[in-house]
């Protein structure tokens, strides 16, 4: 099977271009009508091109190099969208906290002692736990900061969709924006990592480095190898060189 094929059983890539040493190659009358070749897998296409224009301007199917970026951005925009989903529920629970602090910290002080027994078949020190120092801590804070918390909460979350949509759609602004929100949070996961060692931070670390490096490098954002006058020529050269090959 060829992937690269995989979206032509969606829609065919017909363009008519401008060009009519070109144009006359591409189209071919059938007892339906006009069709168009598809410049992704040479198929005739009965119908009208999906697109026209300059055999420069032409729309570059997803295929060898093309197809494994965009499989890298849309799972990048997929674990965006996770981390997004996540960030806006822990800002619902932030802000139920919040309305509801009293009730939930005399719950905590009234059950908590319930679990002694078991902490101690368990042999865990219930008062000196992480766990507990973290959920007294979270009682404490005070409602304005815990709504704070999930207003932080909620617009990083909504950044975060933000960047999945635009990785998804393969737009250059999202990649623009998901390599600058990346970076920004980059000097803060390297202090976590230095207070604490732990495999998710190294991963999370690596993740994100390995995709601000990937989105500089490959797609050329920030002026690298050329910049944005680099890859359009790129790209225009790939569109006239796609639309030639199937004309000839």
């Amino acid at each position: 099977m060829d992937w690269n094929l995989l979206a032509c059983a969606r829609h065919h890539l017909t363009y008519a271009p401008d060009e009519p040493e070109l144009r006359e190659h591409l189209c071919v009358a059938t007892v339906d009508g006009s069709a168009w070749r598809c410049l992704r897998c040479g198929d005739f296409v009965p119908g009208a091109p999906r697109a026209s224009g300059p055999a420069d301007e032409a729309p570059v199917p997803l295929r060898g190099q093309l197809l494994r970026d965009a499989v890298v951005l849309r799972a990048l925009a997929v674990e965006r969208l996770l981390r997004g989903l996540l960030l806006l529920l822990g800002a619902y629970g932030v802000w139920r906290l919040r309305g509801a602090l009293p009730a939930v910290r005399a719950e905590f002080d009234q059950d908590l002692p319930l679990l002694q027994p078991l902490a101690d078949r368990l042999h865990w020190d219930l008062a000196d736990s992480p766990l507990v120092h973290l959920a007294r801590t979270a009682l404490q804070t005070r409602p304005l900061t815990l709504g704070w918390i999930a207003a932080a909460l909620c617009g990083y979350g909504l950044l975060q969709l933000v960047e999945a949509t635009g990785l998804w759609l393969l737009r250059r602004w999202g990649e623009y924006l998901t390599a600058v929100a990346t970076a920004v949070f980059i000097p803060l996961e390297v202090y976590e990592l230095v207070e604490r060692v732990t495999w998710v931070r190294v991963a999370a670390l690596l993740i994100n480095i390995g995709a601000v490096v990937f989105l500089v490098y490959r797609k050329r954002l920030f002026g690298a190898r050329g910049g944005r006058a680099a890859y359009d020529a790129e790209r225009h050269q790939a569109s006239l060189l796609r639309v030639t090959r199937a004309a000839t």
